[in-house]
């Protein structure tokens, strides 16, 4: 068993060649993709950018309050992305009223972020329509099986280059890019609220998750099979718990057959 990508440049070449013909065939000039300043985020823009025209890419910034944007705007230069292609607006007007109107207090994180989520992707795909253009999705494997998304939100899409790549191939193939640092050693987190972490939250890394995923997704294993070397069995269990928690997300909504 081995999660490692045996060529990460034959990855990079048909993640892609993907993109040219999705745009190609949906006859659609932009891409617009909202950067967060995450691995993923940066990765998707990434391949976007030996896909497609730079000025072809929208991407834009959606900070609330007074979250930073330093990473995302690092990335972006980073790749060269024109100037007049780079948007930012705060979402903080639209979470915050929507709040208060439901009401959602300050601690209940999950409703907040699921609300920040929705928030952005709201303005993502208003850019789109007035360009006539494809959102460009962020998710990776490891997140979809887990179901660690905001239906409606950071999952809401028209295309998905990095659906096929666990969290530990996305940071391979960054590596193999020459991703700045920052991106490769900073703890992955939705940004949701302060100091919060993916991995804190679910109780597990990427690298145990991805480990069991591989087994129980691409092996078929049942899940009393499944074998880490040093990691518990409790351990193991916690992620298969993840995954059946989350398995409703796949099948809504439910319609009267």
């Amino acid at each position: 068993m081995s999660l490692k990508l045996s060529t990460p440049e034959h990855t990079v070449a048909d993640i892609v060649k993907f993109i040219r013909e999705t745009f190609a065939a949906q006859n659609k000039k932009y891409a617009i993709i909202a950067v967060s300043g995450g691995i993923d985020s940066a990765l998707s823009l990434a391949l976007l950018a030996q896909a497609l025209p730079k000025d072809q890419i929208i991407t834009v910034f959606l900070p609330y309050s007074t979250q930073s944007t330093e990473d995302a705007e690092t990335i972006v230069n980073f790749l060269n992305i024109p100037l007049q292609n780079q948007h930012k607006m705060n979402i903080a007007p639209i979470v915050d009223a929507a709040a208060k109107l439901l009401p959602i207090t300050k601690e209940n994180h999950h409703r907040k972020g699921n609300l920040m989520a929705r928030s952005r992707m709201m303005l993502v795909f208003d850019t789109a329509k007035r360009l006539d253009g494809l959102v460009c999705g962020t998710e990776n494997k490891s997140e979809h099986f887990l179901g660690y998304y905001t239906r409606f939100g950071d999952a809401a899409s028209d295309i998905e280059p990095l659906a096929n790549l666990y969290k530990t191939n996305v940071r391979e193939v960054a590596e193999y890019l020459a991703f700045p640092a920052q991106f490769l050693e900073k703890s992955p987190s939705a940004g949701l609220w302060q100091g919060q972490t993916d991995e804190k939250e679910m109780g597990f890394s990427y690298e145990v998750a991805d480990q069991v995923l591989y087994q129980l997704v691409d092996e078929r294993k049942e899940p009393e099979q499944i074998f880490v070397r040093d990691i518990s069995k409790e351990m193991i269990a916690s992620v298969v718990k993840q995954v059946k928690n989350n398995r409703f997300k796949f099948h809504v909504p439910y319609v009267m057959k």
